[in-house]
């Protein structure tokens, strides 16, 4: 079991057992370890206690930050600006798909894809000379298949297995704390709606959330905050392009195609960075 899973499989119980407020000890056994060394296993996978990183998953947090995010979304939308966070905006730069590429699912095209670990589970990685087209979190798999999603979305491309290539990339994605010597370069195969919802979700700063209705709002369609969902759904690209920042008006962190335990793990995170 990785770290990733430990901390999961705690978040899991805290969901049976919050109401009882159980401590250190009895996370501990959650996790299958010795207080002492879950503590040290934490603390070195967030960088903080469980206290305080546990703090940051309550709904209360959620709704909070919902109140306190739209001034903050209002200026970085208004001024093209990402805030504090690393990953976004300046650093991650979108490229779509031509109409052509678009419409031959990839043709001719060569895609590289492989396996590595995250601080967030096992995910998998797809890239071509444009870009990383593919990532994805992942259940533990035996299976060594092109991951589906990927081979939907370059139907007719060519694929490459490079798992070590993968690692490499994993590294320059995840490595909290060190912004990447260039911007991340994302390549993307997409409808001009999914496009306009993705590149919003770019501008969402790292530590905050916003509401379906609140992203449509900010790509003027007030309207289409269902449609806004159906989107952030059909992000192909996990993390990079942040879909777990968007979360119910109730302040309520609910849908992620991914899990709902890793997007309460993914704002957990952020909010305590």
């Amino acid at each position: 079991m990785n770290d990733y899973a430990r901390v999961a499989a705690v978040i899991r119980y805290l969901d049976e057992h919050h109401t009882a407020q159980p401590d250190l000890a009895e996370l501990a056994v959650a996790s299958g370890l010795s207080p002492a060394h879950f503590h040290r296993l934490f603390h070195r996978w967030a960088g903080v206690t469980p206290k305080d990183f546990l703090q940051c998953l309550t709904a209360e947090q959620a709704k909070r930050r919902l109140r306190q995010s739209a001034s903050v979304l209002e200026t970085t939308l208004a001024t093209g600006l990402s805030g504090p966070g690393r990953l976004h905006d300046l650093l991650v730069t979108l490229e779509a798909a031509s109409p052509g590429e678009y419409k031959s699912g990839g043709q001719g095209m060569r895609i590289e894809w492989g396996r590595a670990d995250s601080p967030f589970g096992d995910c998998s990685i797809g890239w071509n000379a444009r870009g990383i087209c593919h990532l994805a979190f992942l259940e533990p798999d035996p299976e060594f298949a092109v991951p589906s999603e990927l081979r939907g979305n370059w139907p007719a491309a060519e694929f490459h297995r490079d798992d070590r290539g993968a690692r490499r990339h994993a590294i320059r994605i995840f490595n909290f704390g060190t912004a990447p010597a260039a911007p991340l370069r994302v390549f993307v195969r997409g409808t001009q709606f999914q496009l306009r919802v993705w590149r919003a979700l770019l501008r969402i700063p790292s530590g905050c959330v916003v509401s379906y209705g609140r992203l449509a709002e900010k790509i003027a369609a007030p309207q289409a905050a269902r449609a806004v969902g159906t989107a952030c759904g059909a992000n192909p690209v996990a993390y990079l392009i942040p879909c777990h920042r968007v979360i119910r008006e109730t302040g309520v962190v609910q849908g992620y195609r991914w899990g709902m335990t890793r997007k309460r793990v993914l704002l957990a995170w952020e909010a305590t960075h």
